[in-house]
This record gives C-alpha cells, sequence and structure tokens, in this order.
C-alpha cells in the first residue's frame, strides 16, 4: 500500500507533484474529490482548472475561504424581479424601482447579461422585459416557454408606448421579434429594432459597449412586408 501524505498546498510548485495530487485526488481527499467536481461543473472550467481552483483556495488564509464561502452562500438569496425578470435582491429590481426611468419605453432582451451589457453604455434609461431566451422550433421552444405573456400584461398595465427589440440578430431571434410584433400588430405600441451595428449572428453580451450605445440610439421602426408597426 503507497504511503500517504499530508496534503500540503505551498508545496505544489512542481509539475510531478501537481500530476500526482491530481490522479490520486480520490484516495487522497474525499473533499478535495467533491471541491474539484463542483467547480469542474462550472462552464469553461475543466477538472483541471478546477483542481488548480481548489488548491489556490487551500492555500488562502481561512478569513478569505470564509469570504468565499459567504459569497457563494448569497447566491441563494438573488431572486427574479416579479415584473421584469431581471436579477434582483428583492421582489422588484433596482431598475423598476428606479422613478427616473422611463417606464412606458421597454427594451426586450433574451437574458439579463444582455441587460448588463445594455447598462454599461449608459444610452439607455427605459425599462427592460427579459424574455429568458428566444423561440427555437429546432429546439423546442415555443411562446408559452418564455416570458411572453408577462410582457402582453406589462403593455396593458403601464401604457407601454415602444417596445425596443435588443434581441440577437440570429434567425431564431428574428423568429421571436416576428412573432411579437404579429401579436401587437393591433395595438398603439410601436415597435423598434436596434441598429444594424451588431453583426447577424452576434450576441448582445459580446458587442463593444460604443456599438452597442450607438445601435440603441439610431434603432429603426420594425417593419412587416414594408409596413411600419
Amino acid at each position: 500500500m503507497t504511503e500517504q501524505t499530508s496534503f500540503r498546498p505551498k508545496e505544489a510548485t512542481s509539475h510531478s507533484f501537481r500530476f500526482v495530487i491530481f490522479v490520486t485526488m480520490k484516495i487522497q481527499s474525499r473533499n478535495l474529490e467533491e471541491v474539484v467536481r463542483s467547480f469542474s461543473n462550472l462552464p469553461g472550467i475543466g477538472q483541471k482548472s478546477a483542481l488548480r481552483i481548489a488548491i489556490h483556495l487551500l492555500s488562502q488564509p481561512k478569513e478569505r475561504i470564509e469570504k468565499f464561502q459567504n459569497a457563494l452562500g448569497s447566491i441563494s438569496l438573488i431572486r427574479e424581479c416579479v415584473e421584469c425578470h431581471n436579477l434582483s435582491d428583492d421582489v422588484h429590481c433596482t431598475i423598476c424601482t428606479d422613478r427616473s426611468r422611463n417606464r412606458n419605453l421597454v427594451c426586450v432582451v433574451e437574458n439579463i447579461q444582455d441587460i448588463m451589457a445594455i447598462e454599461e453604455t449608459g444610452q439607455y434609461r427605459g425599462s427592460y422585459h427579459v424574455l429568458g431566451g428566444v423561440i427555437s422550433p429546432i429546439e423546442g421552444i415555443g411562446p408559452g416557454d418564455l416570458n411572453i405573456d408577462s410582457l402582453f400584461l406589462r403593455i396593458e398595465k403601464d401604457k407601454i408606448e415602444e417596445l425596443i427589440m435588443a434581441i440577437s440578430p440570429t434567425i431564431d431571434g428574428e423568429t421571436t421579434v416576428y412573432y411579437l410584433s404579429k401579436k401587437l400588430t393591433n395595438t398603439q405600441v410601436r415597435i423598434s429594432q436596434i441598429a444594424r451595428g451588431v453583426a447577424f449572428g452576434g450576441e448582445l453580451q459580446y458587442t463593444d459597449e460604443i456599438t452597442l450605445g450607438r445601435s440603441i440610439i439610431a434603432r429603426l421602426p420594425y417593419t412587416i412586408n414594408g409596413d411600419h408597426l
């Protein structure tokens, strides 16, 4: 039987030592194995990267580790805004409760990251509505799977005058915009679309803030068969 030694993070400098820990971690420490498994479930993090993160944390002062643990615990306290479906610490998010915002103007986005990207531009002072995705027949995502009904309720309740469709210009994105526009054909709501500064197939969150800001300012009326909505 191989003799097991105590784990000393600060000595984990040589490639051979890291390799031994990676291969035998299931035997040496079940706690370490669980930490690595949890980190490796995150997007873009494989098992080796997860192991490096875990070893780094083990070398940190106890106070810093406890602060990290508390921050992770706070995730369970984050909720969804009942009005726009943004992230929030309360029933309504800070954007929905900001009275300086124009509540008659709503920017419709796919996800929460899009709100963050648009807010970074500093060019928009209206409110938002997060759909939670786009209509995608191939993936089996229909209108009932998105936050569309709540958008229609907001239009009636808040007397919304304009919807800005800030949805990624993909095929599924265009399908979603078309669906919403058709549903609102007989209403007084103006529908506009961000200017084509965002490339077809691109995602808003990866568009630089200057281009995105200009696209919102230079938004164009959305048309179906040449008719403005």
